[in-house]
């Protein structure tokens, strides 16, 4: 019998800040691990950003008192 490890497919993802259709590889490095940002994972029920809106919600937190 082999052991296959079954690798995910990428997900596809649309960002909840804009729209834009990007995709997440679980499995592997994904762009958002390149990223020095780091902000809470969403409560509302909302997903991951695109790499632009990661960035402006960053601005964002930082500006905030």
């Amino acid at each position: 019998m082999t052991n296959r490890l079954e690798i995910p497919a990428p997900r596809r993802l649309t960002c909840s800040g804009c729209g834009t259709e990007f995709t997440c590889t679980l499995s592997g490095p994904c762009w958002c691990a390149e990223e020095t940002i780091r902000l809470p994972m969403p409560v509302d029920g909302g997903d991951c950003l695109c790499r632009d809106c990661l960035r402006k919600a960053a601005a964002q937190a930082a500006a905030s008192p």
